[in-house]
């Protein structure tokens, strides 16, 4: 095989594993937990991410694993903007939670409300009902002291009376409870079946949506912002029901007892409720950025968290703290800015309680004095005038709560509007055109290919082509090894045969027929991957290699653990396959973790492996082991092997060359050794023999 030319030019990323493109930062420094290729937004490389991590402008953040799982350390965007339009990180203030022309009225607020509580109604009628009785045997008290009080005026206790009134009383408490439990646990229900909803939603995400945002502020999104909501809609909804009926109630009454009165008592509400209006938007903008600023907080934690020995190692302990205390500072001004806010309207809300009473105390008593009045005329008005103010003023902090509530539930629906993956066929069997559906047709009496790549092109920005045509082929039972120089694209080969990303062109087959026909979930299952970042989770060992096949019997556990080569790890382990391996696999070493990961993909038996630097975190002996079991993995399924050690792949049945995302040569070792330069440069690298051995001295130049 010979060399394909190459274009001129700086080499095309190659996202790490399984397709994160590079990225950049702001302002040009490197941080620790970065390699080479991975860049933030300002031109620095942060220490947490692997080679060629993209951020939020295109670029995967390095938080982000290579199955589009959120890990720590992703780079979110700063400021409130919504989800759909990401901002670049800065250390400084949040950007503006919004665009100011957007409806914060209250009356958008209880039309979210509304939608909301949607499949709740009969639980909401209920819960009124029992709400208006409550406060139809509460506003029936003041009637009966009335006359309780004029007939103590006369020197008479009427025992009666004053029975009924407890009885009234005990009552209004019990139907007034029950309403209220009814509608805080339609709360509850209602916040529950969304955080269910958010996040099934963020488990489906395409995976350009995880490439610009951070998982940690996707996470608030489900616990803080979600815990704020269940406030709103089962304290807030509660007060404002139960408030307004009790207050209009107490408006009919008392425009009955005394017009004059109600009209003075009316005027003091409405300057307190003008006030409380006035400041809404105010409180709803600054909540909103203080429930970004907590989900900074969660994001650069979980960074940090998620990389502490390298903290440790580095000693940025005092840089962390600094980084996670700016988003904490924001918080703390956010939340400073609605205590004022809240301050200002706590004084509205006691003028319109100790200004009404006040007023009927004045005028009330004047009219008793000169017996224009009774004196069971003013008890009943005052205790309706507590019947109106005192749920108005729940009614105006319910308010408040709303407008906070609603910059969180803002946050959620921007979670809920990112695109998810279709699963399905893109294009039906039966009606696509024939130029739509390519077919890779298999010699008559032969099996298609596994796999096959036909002249694919990609790239994560459109105008930043990642590969720029690549075409291979996988045969059944038959290990393919990809091979090329950092940045050829070899991972963002595996990216797209997983799923995660659609090509730009070409196409992508399993078993003969196109990816986009058969469809995401039946693409997946005919595969199975063991990335180079593997995936250990917190649990059991058992629970690890079981993940694919949760019921999978003993037997055949115990068949793939002999088969990775992971008996003596069970053998350490107190408890075996039942014991814990800690949060991400804390208590396993590199290589254990890589073979967990390979015994839990030979669990899926899948018709493809997918293995992306599988001797990573191997020593000579154990990649010599694993090598071994390649071989006889190979017998039951295909391999698309990633390396760069070509000690590895040497023994493939086929290699691909990669180089600046094109396909630039193809054959067994012996071949590319006498035909591809870039090859023959490789495996001059690694002091390759042409025999696949290592040579104790530099082999010679590429010619």
């Amino acid at each position: 095989m010979t060399d394909a030319a190459t274009p001129d030019g700086p080499p095309a990323e190659d996202p790490s594993p399984l397709g994160r493109p590079t990225g950049t930062t702001d302002n040009g420094t490197t941080d620790n937990n970065r390699t080479e290729n991975d860049r933030t937004d300002n031109g620095t490389t942060h220490n947490n991410r692997t080679e060629n991590d993209r951020t939020d402008n295109g670029r995967t953040p390095s938080g982000r694993t290579p199955a589009g799982i959120p890990k720590a350390g992703g780079t979110a965007p700063e400021g409130p903007p919504g989800l759909d339009d990401p901002a670049p990180e800065r250390a400084g203030a949040a950007a503006p939670p919004g665009p100011p022309d957007e409806d914060r009225s209250t009356r958008a607020a209880l039309r979210t409300l509304h939608r909301l509580t949607a499949g709740h109604r009969r639980a909401i009628a209920v819960a009124v009902l029992l709400t208006l009785a409550g406060s139809a045997l509460g506003l029936a008290q003041p009637l009966v002291a009335r006359h309780a009080v004029d007939a103590s005026t006369r020197g008479q206790v009427v025992w009666p009376l004053l029975g009924l009134l407890g009885a009234l009383f005990v009552a209004e408490a019990v139907t007034g409870s029950l309403g209220r439990f009814l509608l805080e646990r339609m709360g509850e229900g209602v916040v529950r079946q969304l955080r269910l909803g958010l996040v099934d939603r963020l488990l489906r995400l395409e995976m350009r949506a995880y490439d610009h945002h951070r998982s940690g502020d996707l996470v608030s999104r489900v616990t803080a912002d979600a815990t704020l909501l269940r406030e709103v809609v089962s304290q807030a909804l509660a007060d404002l029901v139960t408030g307004s009926m009790v207050a209009a109630g107490a408006i009919v009454l008392m425009a009955w007892l005394d017009p004059l009165l109600l009209l003075l008592v009316t005027l003091t509400v409405a300057v307190a409720a003008a006030v409380v209006t006035s400041l809404l938007k105010a409180i709803r903008y600054a909540s909103e950025r203080m429930q970004h600023a907590v989900g900074a907080i969660a994001a650069d934690l979980e960074r940090a968290l998620g990389a502490l020995p390298m903290v440790r190692v580095h000693r940025a302990e005092a840089r962390e703290t600094a980084r996670v205390g700016a988003r904490v500072q924001e918080a703390h001004d956010a939340g400073v800015r609605t205590a004022k806010l809240a301050a200002v309207m706590s004084p509205a809300v006691e003028l319109a309680v100790q200004g009404s009473f006040l007023i009927v105390l004045v005028v009330g008593g004047l009219r008793v004095g000169s017996r224009t009045g009774s004196l069971g005329d003013l008890v009943a008005f005052l205790l309706y005038a507590s019947y109106l103010v005192l749920p108005l003023s729940s009614v105006f902090q319910a308010v408040g709560l709303i407008q906070r509530g609603m910059g969180a539930h803002r946050r959620i629906e921007q979670a809920m509007r990112l695109p998810v993956e279709h699963t399905g066929p893109a294009v039906p069997a039966t009606r696509a055109p024939a130029r739509t559906r390519p077919r890779l047709e298999a010699p008559r009496g032969s099996e298609p290919p596994a796999l096959a790549l036909h002249n694919v092109r990609f790239g994560y920005d459109p105008d930043r082509p990642v590969l720029r045509g690549v075409s291979f082929t996988v045969a059944p039972r038959r290990q393919v090894a990809l091979v090329g120089p950092s940045g050829a694209g070899k991972s963002t080969v595996f990216a797209l045969v997983a799923r995660f990303y659609e090509p730009d062109a070409g196409t992508v087959l399993f078993d003969g027929r196109p990816a986009v026909e058969l469809g995401r979930d039946a693409c997946r299952r005919r595969i199975a991957v063991v990335d180079q970042d593997t995936h250990v989770v917190h649990g059991t060992l058992r629970e690890n290699i079981a993940y694919a096949v949760p019921d999978a019997p003993e037997a055949e556990l115990r068949r793939v653990v002999a088969l990775a080569g992971l008996d003596e790890v069970v053998d350490r382990l107190p408890g075996g396959l039942d014991a814990f391996v800690g949060e991400r696999g804390s208590t396993l070493s590199g290589g254990e973790r890589q073979r967990v990961a390979l015994a839990r993909a030979l669990l899926a038996r899948p018709s493809l492996l997918l293995l992306d630097e599988p001797t990573s975190h191997l020593d000579a002996i154990n990649e010599a082991a694993l090598t071994s079991v390649m071989r006889d993995v190979a017998r039951e399924c295909a391999l698309l092997v990633v390396a760069h050690r070509l000690s590895t792949v040497r023994h493939a049945d086929h290699i691909v060359v990669l180089h600046r995302g094109r396909t630039v040569g193809q054959g067994r070792h012996e071949e590319l050794l006498a035909s591809s330069g870039l090859y023959r440069e490789l495996a001059a690298s690694q002091m390759l023999r042409p025999d696949g051995d290592r040579s104790a001295g530099r082999a010679p130049s590429p010619s």
